[in-house]
């Protein structure tokens, strides 16, 4: 496959329900609809990312279009990916920058400066991985750990939606209402309403919010007068980096947390699509890094691989990469328009809280697919030990701090799994389990 030739997959293909591999794609009208699809999954977090650091969200949106077609062309157009505005800066980014949490961040170059040395770091890890080929990734990350893994990106990710995106009761139940939409489309439909269970679940679920607070004035009201009053185009707030010592030795060690996430994105893709993709996880990383630090150098966030895609990928079984170029020049487009941006920020925050549930959960679930397709052998005491200690980590957000930096629950539980499994992996520790029921 060259970097824009995928196989087309026919309507009555479609119809049937079957997968839709990375080097395949559908018709081109579906495979838009589809990527509008992952843009409205994913922009929550990066607007939502950059907001938390007193960044431009335009600027954010506009980079992960951007850095998405830069790993498209470093990974040869092979991994399905879309990359958004990571949260394992947030932390780092505030203590660099003292930034007060409301408002533009005035320190940003500061910032900047650390998130593309990170992405040097980052780049360089890349260029080690290809010259030392991903035997290690084996060794060290077998189904156990892998499925642990992806799993604790969706369970680390719950609490934002159920603590964060519901203020109220009304609220709550608009949050279920939401989820429930989502699933009635996805068991009750066929074709490609089906395959767009995520954006018809949302558009239903945001009506049905208007109706109800709008129209019968039981909670806060949409207010599109943002969406009117902002213009259609206009130039994002871009900044130019400066590069402080202090700055760099607190962002940099976040690449960790970036590696982690790769790997245990590019893990889950092999294991839902059933083609191996660790051949090209140098390349990702490469990518992934380089796009950090064109993010950075014009007043971005960092990025990295996101989790919203995956749990997207496994509803949808939809996994063309052509998808996600599509997603990533909409998303070009959509950085120079305010009036987008605006529109997203007025879909009601129960109704995206309901979608993150469900995204979040999937991916969850993709996880434990890993171990069941691997017929993962809980019966032994490593395995066992293994998962619960690492799903404990990454739920609880189990964080451990090294000076000034921050391993968080993903990455704790990401290094905690691949440890662990190695300590463990011992002859004759594969005896019959002794955990009681």
């Amino acid at each position: 496959m060259g970097f824009f030739q995928w196989t087309e997959k026919s309507a009555d293909q479609l119809q049937s329900g079957g997968v839709i591999g990375p080097d395949e794609r559908l018709p081109w009208p579906q495979t838009g609809l589809m990527g509008i699809q992952h843009v409205i999954a994913m922009f929550g977090s990066t607007v939502l990312a950059p907001i938390l650091m007193g960044f431009d969200p335009n600027v954010a949106v506009l980079m992960s279009g951007i850095g998405t077609l830069i790993f498209f062309l470093i990974t040869g157009g092979k991994v399905p990916s879309y990359l958004g505005s990571s949260f394992a800066f947030i932390g780092v980014v505030i203590a660099a920058t003292a930034y007060g949490g409301t408002g533009p961040n005035t320190n940003i170059p500061v910032a900047l400066g650390g998130i593309i040395a990170c992405g040097a770091v980052y780049m360089l890890i890349g260029f080690i991985v290809q010259v030392v080929g991903t035997g290690w990734i084996e060794r060290f990350m077998p189904p156990v750990v892998t499925g642990a893994v992806v799993a604790v990106i969706g369970l680390n990710l719950a609490a934002i939606p159920v603590k964060n995106m519901a203020a109220n009761n009304f609220e709550a139940w608009m949050q279920a209402l939401t989820f429930v939409c989502v699933g009635l489309v996805a068991v009750l439909t066929r074709g490609m309403v089906q395959r767009l269970l995520i954006l018809v679940g949302l558009v239903v679920a945001s009506l049905l919010y208007a109706l109800f607070t709008n129209g019968l004035g039981w909670g806060k009201a949409v207010d599109l007068a943002g969406v009117m009053n902002a213009p259609w185009f206009g130039l994002p707030q871009f900044h130019a980096p400066v590069f402080s010592a202090p700055a760099m030795v607190l962002i940099v060690p976040v690449v960790i947390i970036l590696v982690a996430e790769n790997l245990g994105h590019i893990k889950a893709v092999t294991a839902m699509t059933g083609k191996n993709l660790d051949q090209y996880m140098g390349r990702a990383f490469i990518g992934d890094g380089v796009a950090t630090m064109v993010s950075g150098a014009a007043g971005g966030t960092g990025v990295t691989t996101y989790a919203e895609n995956i749990g997207v990928m496994a509803a949808t079984r939809i996994y063309s990469t052509a998808v996600f170029l599509v997603a990533a020049v909409l998303a070009v487009l959509l950085g120079f328009s305010p009036k987008f941006g605006e529109l997203i920020k007025a879909i009601p925050l129960p109704v995206m809280g309901g979608v993150s549930i469900v995204v979040f959960g999937l991916i969850a679930v993709a996880g434990a697919k890993i171990w069941v397709d691997n017929k993962v052998d809980f019966s032994q005491n490593k395995n066992l030990i293994v998962a619960a200690i690492t799903l404990i980590l990454g739920t609880g957000d189990f964080t451990l701090k090294f000076g000034d930096f921050a391993l968080g629950g993903i990455g704790t539980a990401t290094f905690g799994a691949i440890i662990l499994y190695a300590l463990l992996n011992r002859p004759g520790e594969d005896g019959p389990s002794q955990a009681g029921h």
